[in-house]
């Protein structure tokens, strides 16, 4: 079929995939989408309307409507606008029914009110305060909080924190207006993809055996260049290593942690900033510190595995998964009290012998080093240590009840 973007007319296909029984429909575009990376093009604006007039354009090919279209972040912002002002005369699109998922507020796709006019044929009537209007410019991410009719996003006190100005990245007065449609519902992991008894990156496949974990650590130690020492206690970070995830942090605390006898392991790739100050602290500490810059699936299980603590001092972190495959590879979380991560570390009590975690409140590096020695001490404490792995044990991580909270929302707007 053929999609008018603006003056454009566009091609789209759409490819069929059933995967266990589920249908997939794929909208095709090379033009657009065939590229090396999923986003950072100068056309983002284009390439997502395009996107967004291309599900809305296929659904009158179809021989089903769809109760309800899900869409999520930014760049499908503009479907739940779209269907109640262009579509809301077409058969059958009034009552389909909309959900909008915030992934992170900060990613906003804010584009200039004229190439946004452009694109979707729009008048001025449509980027009012109460439109797609954003500070003299126009934003995707304001038209699914403004259109959808329900929002939800990937944790509850991310929910709340972005109601604040603190963290609502200037749209806190309309998630604000629409509280009473904000839904948090955590996200989970794919406990059998992530599972340290089948992965076969693993030296030593394990799931509760310390022993058999510090085999991994023993293995990673060699493959990395550190000092092979199975109790020296090992801190991992896979992460994007950018300001959000907290490295100004750990770039003021690394003397201090430095003096403590651990060892760091990173993987991960960012900004440039971040990445200097990281090889810098490596060229330093070349046998407390090891960094692999970039992305390897193999090495980034390896690290969750064999880490004994994994380290993420987040400034915010709408839901977050490394946590959730640290604990499911029995490695302890040392994480800053903030969205997700407040939602899933229970932070250990040595006095009741609960919790899974460390965490701290205040995003500054005197509280996350207090925390980091905390944790260091309980981990010479064998029988602590253990209480805390067993205590990881007994959760579940995977997305059983955070589905049924999805199925429940969908059921009652359907209805």
């Amino acid at each position: 079929m053929q999609v008018q973007l603006g003056w454009r007319s566009q091609y789209c296909g759409l490819h069929r995939i059933v995967v266990d029984g589920i249908t997939f429909l794929l909208v095709d575009n090379e033009y657009y989408f065939n590229r090396g990376y999923l986003y950072g093009y100068g056309d983002e604006a284009e390439r997502y309307v395009f996107f967004c007039f291309a599900v809305l354009e296929a659904i009158s090919k179809l021989d089903w409507l769809p109760d309800l279209i899900h869409c999520h972040d930014w760049q499908t912002g503009l479907i739940p606008f779209l269907l109640k002002t262009r579509y809301s005369n077409r058969p059958g699109y009034r009552d389909i029914r909309t959900v909008f998922t915030i992934h992170n507020l900060q990613y906003q796709g804010v584009f200039s009110r004229e190439l946004l006019q452009d694109l979707l044929s729009a008048g001025d009537d449509l980027f009012s305060q109460d439109g797609l209007e954003f500070f003299g410019a126009a934003s995707c991410m304001k038209a699914g909080l403004r259109f959808a009719d329900k929002l939800t996003t990937v944790s509850p006190t991310y929910a709340q924190e972005i109601q604040t100005k603190a963290y609502g990245e200037r749209l806190d007065g309309v998630l604000q207006q629409r509280a009473g449609d904000l839904l948090g519902i955590v996200n989970g992991i794919d406990t059998e993809v992530y599972d340290p008894m089948t992965d076969t990156h693993l030296v030593s496949p394990y799931r509760n055996s310390i022993a058999k974990k510090k085999r991994n650590k023993t293995a990673l130690q060699q493959e990395l260049g550190l000092p092979v020492n199975e109790d020296v206690p090992v801190i991992g970070i896979v992460s994007r290593l950018v300001g959000q995830k907290g490295f100004d942090l750990i770039g003021e605390s690394m003397s201090e942690l430095m003096k403590e006898d651990v060892q760091l392991v990173i993987l991960g790739a960012g900004e440039s900033a971040v990445e200097a100050s990281l090889r810098d602290a490596q060229r330093k500490y070349p046998d407390k510190i090891a960094i692999w810059f970039g992305f390897n699936e193999g090495l980034a299980r390896r690290i969750y595995a064999a880490s004994d603590m994994y380290l993420m001092p987040s400034r915010f972190e709408p839901c977050g998964l490394s946590q959730l495959i640290a604990l499911r590879y029995r490695t302890v979380p040392i994480v800053r009290e903030t969205g997700g991560l407040r939602d899933t570390v229970e932070p250990y009590n040595e006095f009741t012998g609960t919790g899974t975690g460390f965490t701290f409140g205040p995003a500054n590096a005197h509280d996350m080093m207090y925390t980091i020695r905390r944790a260091l001490h309980f981990y010479h404490v064998p029988d602590a240590w253990k209480a805390i792995l067993n205590n990881a044990s007994r959760k579940d991580y995977g997305w059983g009840a955070s589905a049924k909270e999805y199925h429940q929302l969908y059921r009652k707007l359907v209805r």
